[in-house]
This record gives C-alpha cells, structure tokens and sequence, in this order.
C-alpha cells in the first residue's frame, strides 16, 4: 500500500519544477513510510511513497518500462491479488519481468492491453499511468473504490494525489470550500465525484479518468448491474462459501507480517476463520494468525445499548479466537486518551476532512498504531453488512417505506448535523435530488416484485453510498499509521453474486445476513453466528462526555466555528449532564470539536 502523486501540464516544463511534485510526494509520507521517489519529465511530473508488503527489494516507484529512456511512468497504490496469473498470461504474450511485484504486472498490463487492462485487475487498486509516447495521463480505480484518487484541474492540465493534501502542495491548488462543498460533506450522502473541497473531486470506484491534449474524459469499466438468479438455497448458500474463502485466500500474500481484525461480530469471525484455516493448509497445524480488537477500560461496566451497538464485544472476541486458535489480543484505550487534542488532530488530518464518527475515529487510528508495531498487513470484514443485508434499514419497515436514504433514519446522523441555518445550504432539496437520481442508478429485473426491488434500491445504495464513507475512514485512519487493510468481502465477483441474489434467500432463516452465517458455519463459534448485529464501539464513560462538552465549549467560542454551526442546536447538548448525554447529541459534540480542528489546520477560504 502507498501513496501517489502526480501532475501533468501541457503548458509548463514539469522538469523545472521538480521542488513542487517532491513537496507533493512528501504529504504522504504516513501512507508509505519506507521509501519515496519522483520522476519529471517535460509535461508530467510523478511521485510515489511506499510501504514495501510484495517484492520489498523490487517494487521500487515509480516505475519506469525502461529507466533510461521510459515509453511508461508507472506511480501505483493497492494489491492486484491475480498478479501471478496475470504475470504468467503476460509472459506467454511475450512480456518480461524483472520483479516479484504486482506493480510490475500492472505496468507490463498496461503495455498489452491499454486502458482495458482494468477489466483483467483484481483487487484494491489506484493508479496513475504516463504515457510518454501518447502524452496522456490515466488514472485508474479499483471497483469498489476501496483506495481513494482525487483530482483537480491546473494550468494545461490535472494534478492527482491519494488524498487531498497532496493537491494542496501544487501551488495552483488551495484549500477552498464552498456551499456545494458544505452540502456534500454535511448532508451525509456519500456521492462518489464531488468533495467538501471546492475543485476536488474524486475518481469514481470502478472509473478510469484520461487527460490528453484534448481534454478530460470520464468512464466507468465496472457497476453493479442486476441479473436473474438461478441457484437455489443450498447451491447458493454454497457458492458463497466458495466466493467468500477464494477471496480471503487470495489476501493472504504478503512479505511482512499479516494480521486480522477480528471484534467477535460475525463478518470478522468467519472471515478470520477461513484465513486461519488457509494458514494452518499452507504453514502446518501449528500456524497461528494474529488476531486484535479493541475495547475500553471502562467498556465492562459502563456500557449501556443504543441504536447500533447490542453488546459488549471483548467476551465474543475472546471466544472467537479461543474457538479458531488465533494469537488474539485486545487493545484496552483509557476513554480519556480519546479526548487528546493531538490524537483528534491527527484524526482529521487524515481524513482531510471534518466529518467523521468522533471517537470512534480516534479509537480506530490508536488501535491501528498498536497494530501496526507487530503487523504491517491487517484483514477486515468490512462491507459484509452492504453485501449480505445486515444493517438495521434492510429489516426496518419504517426505512424500507422512506423516501430517502435509510441511513438518515436510523442512525439518527440527520439530527446530529449541527449547521447554521443562516448558510441557506437547502440541505433538505438537495437530499431529495440526491436520492431521486440514486433511485435512477438501481438496476432492475422486469418480473421482480415491488418489495424484492425495494430490497435492491436498499443494496445499493449502500454499496456504492454508504460503503464509500466505510471505506475511506478505514484507508485514512489505517494509512495514517502505515498499516494496509485488506477488505475481502469487497471482492467483485462476490459482490456481483450477492447483489444478484433474491433477498428471500439472503433473509431465509429470518434474520439479517443469511447466507453469510450459512456459509461460515464452522468457522466461528454459535455464540457469534447467531450474535445480533453490533457497531464498532464507543466509549461510555461520563469522563469523556464531560471533556468532549468543554472540547466543544472551546469550539464554539471560535467565530468561523459559529458561523458554520448552529448554537441553537448545540448548546442543549453542552448543558446536559454527562451522564444523560445520547449518542446523537454527542456527535453533534464530535463534529463541532472536529470542525474547529480542521479549520484551524487547514485555515480553508470559505467562499459561501
């Protein structure tokens, strides 16, 4: 896993400017810590920093078809799992390698197969190519878009970075936000292009994006489309079982030390269990894979339920990996370390961007720093709950009659988005644009039923909305501390086979996710198959509600603060007593303290 940069300019000659493209590449550094390097040529400069996982001597970037005199400049972020069958298919077309790396491939694909090299990727991916001969710029992402690629427009051409701050080195590039932006960070609608920054957008998951002399174009190589399904129960509930294990199988490679994400909830567990099962194949019976979740010191007594969390989870962690043979450890965070003002700093830096979950952010970003001192690989569960129908809106009557995204619903996030009425954003208009043109997106079969539909409106919106947000969270935070996370149930074909799925069979015993506790039976204990569905943790202490309340005191007595957040709606929350204090009114708490921080980094022009 790395990170890239890059820019081009048919205006400019980039090999005078070497300063700007190398500022670029250092903002990136956390993502990769163990080497960097840039490459000008007249119109394009390229940067690359790495975190050396395959081929650690050979996956130098960026890369280069030939280094004295290259035709193509390789800068390369992800894992392409085919890489060795792609690598073979390659050699007998005639192609040679010099590396183990999958970058290589990538390079070497590109050579045979031009922008269609995409289709024959598998995997996590983000990459930009320079094509010397052609002088084009293409830039590639993977299906799902579990690694981030932004972009914005320069002089004669685009700069292009993993994140954000990369493009804020370029000098033509400043930290602007304006309504548009506020509207797509605070309405919590996770649209794929457009960003809270003004000029900055993504490329799509599954998009390729090519600059050439005549312009910017745009186009996807992968969606999901909806096709008739023709298996039963049995065969299909098999059938996932064979998706879900090809794929963990496949995310096993790495020349460092690898490890899972396990919290005791059911994505985690079976998907821990096919790893470590796949370990002890390869490596004997006594292999063990490292397993971690994370808790608090005060979880076991304090904790109390809400909407999205049923349990405490370190007991069912303990189970699980008492029950798989894993090497598992608990992370314990005191609830107060949550409150440290460099931590949090830390947190929206990464994310470059002031919405996030508060301290569950802040957790996740400590618990990958504890992580990453023994393992510089970790696997997560990420994106069962979107593939199988887990979350509480697949089940909710009241989300599946609503005319917007469930989300907003159940969660509760829409009350606890504390913006000033006075910017006249017309959240609630652009919500109701959104989700109609959302609607427009789902793909659907002529005979299926109102209800089986409705079903297919609810998957997708969250695999390719509310998976985004999932997805970036876990990249920034993880790469913030040099740590790659591998989602497995990401894998494309597997998502293809779910969505496809009837939602009679992915609901067939009457509870959410199916197929999923089908076909990990065996792989986790019964106590955690027929677990109800829990969130990532929180915190419960009084302790850190009382510092979050004078964290957002301080907050609001900064003047761009009040002009961005409604006080109305905050002080009630500043008033309750720390005990009292719900979970929606604490992360109007969070998103307030997280404003005031990112504003004071990046000191961003607001243009509303």
């Amino acid at each position: 896993m790395c990170g890239i940069t890059g820019y081009v300019s048919f205006h400019r000659d980039a090999r005078r400017e070497k300063p700007v493209i190398e500022a670029m590449t250092a903002t990136l550094t956390p993502r990769g810590p163990d080497a960097g390097g840039v490459w000008t040529g007249e119109h394009a400069a390229i940067g690359h920093r790495r975190l050396a996982v395959i081929d650690i001597a050979g996956g130098v970037q960026p890369m280069l078809d030939r280094p004295q005199d290259p035709t193509t400049v390789l800068t390369y972020s992800g894992e392409v799992y085919n890489h060795h069958e792609l690598r073979a298919e390659l050699r007998g077309l005639g192609h040679t390698f010099h590396t183990r790396s999958d970058t290589e491939v990538v390079l070497r694909a590109y050579a045979q197969w031009g922008e269609g090299m995409a289709d024959h990727l598998e995997g996590m991916f983000a990459f930009g190519i320079w094509d010397e001969r052609e002088q084009r710029l293409v830039l590639v992402r993977d299906r799902l878009g579990v690694k981030p690629l932004f972009w914005a427009a320069v002089d004669g051409g685009l700069a292009f970075g993993s994140e954000p701050k990369a493009l804020f080195a370029h000098p033509e590039i400043r930290p602007r936000v304006d309504a548009d932006g506020l509207r797509e960070a605070y309405s919590l609608l996770f649209n794929t292009g457009p960003t809270v920054w003004s000029g900055v957008r993504e490329v799509e998951p599954g998009g390729i994006l090519v600059l050439d002399r005549g312009g910017v174009r745009e186009r996807r190589y992968w969606e999901l489309r909806a096709h008739p399904h023709g298996d039963d129960q049995d065969a299909t509930v098999e059938r996932v079982r064979e998706l879900v294990g090809a794929a963990a199988r496949s995310q096993l490679e790495a020349d460092v030390p690898l490890c899972s994400l396990m919290s005791g909830g059911l994505d985690s567990t079976v998907l821990t269990g096919l790893l470590a099962d796949e370990l002890r194949r390869r490596e004997g019976e006594d292999a063990r894979i490292r397993s971690y979740a994370v808790d608090y010191s005060d979880q076991a007594e304090e904790f109390t339920g809400d909407v999205l969390r049923t349990g405490h989870d370190t007991p069912f962690a303990n189970e699980a990996g008492a029950f798989i043979g894993t090497d598992h450890s608990t992370v314990i965070l005191d609830p107060r370390a949550l409150l440290d003002p460099e931590h949090r700093k830390a947190v929206v830096v990464a994310r470059d961007s002031p919405i996030g979950v508060g301290d569950m952010d802040t957790s996740l970003y400590l618990l990958f720093g504890e992580i990453r001192k023994h393992s510089t690989v970790a696997l997560s569960g990420e994106a069962a709950d979107e593939v199988f129908g887990g979350y509480p809106w697949f089940h909710n009557p009241k989300a599946l009659a609503a005319e917007t995204f469930p989300w907003l619903l159940v969660t509760g996030d829409e009350a606890a988005m504390p913006m000033n009425p006075d910017l006249r954003l017309g959240l609630t208009e652009f919500r109701e644009n959104t989700y109609r043109a959302a609607l427009d997106a789902v793909p659907h079969l002529d005979d299926e039923t109102p209800a089986e539909h409705r079903q297919r409106v609810m998957q997708h919106v969250s695999l390719t909305r509310w998976l985004r947000q999932l997805l970036h969270r876990k990249d920034r935070l993880s790469m913030a501390q040099g740590l790659e996370v591998r989602v497995p149930y990401c894998d494309h074909r597997l998502v293809e086979y779910a969505f496809t799925t009837p939602w009679s069979l992915k609901s067939f015993d009457g509870r959410e996710k199916s197929l999923l506790r089908a076909a990990g039976a065996g792989y986790a204990p019964d106590s955690v198959l027929y677990r109800p569905k829990n969130h990532y943790p929180a915190t419960h202490h009084p302790d850190y509600n009382r510092g979050l309340q004078a964290m957002a005191r301080d907050a609001m007595s900064l003047e761009q603060v009040r002009m961005l957040a409604d006080e109305r709606l905050v002080k009630p929350c500043l008033d309750t007593p720390a005990e009292q204090l719900e979970w929606g009114h604490r992360l109007r708490l969070e998103r307030v303290v997280d404003l005031a921080l990112w504003l004071d980094h990046y000191k961003p022009e607001l243009a509303l």
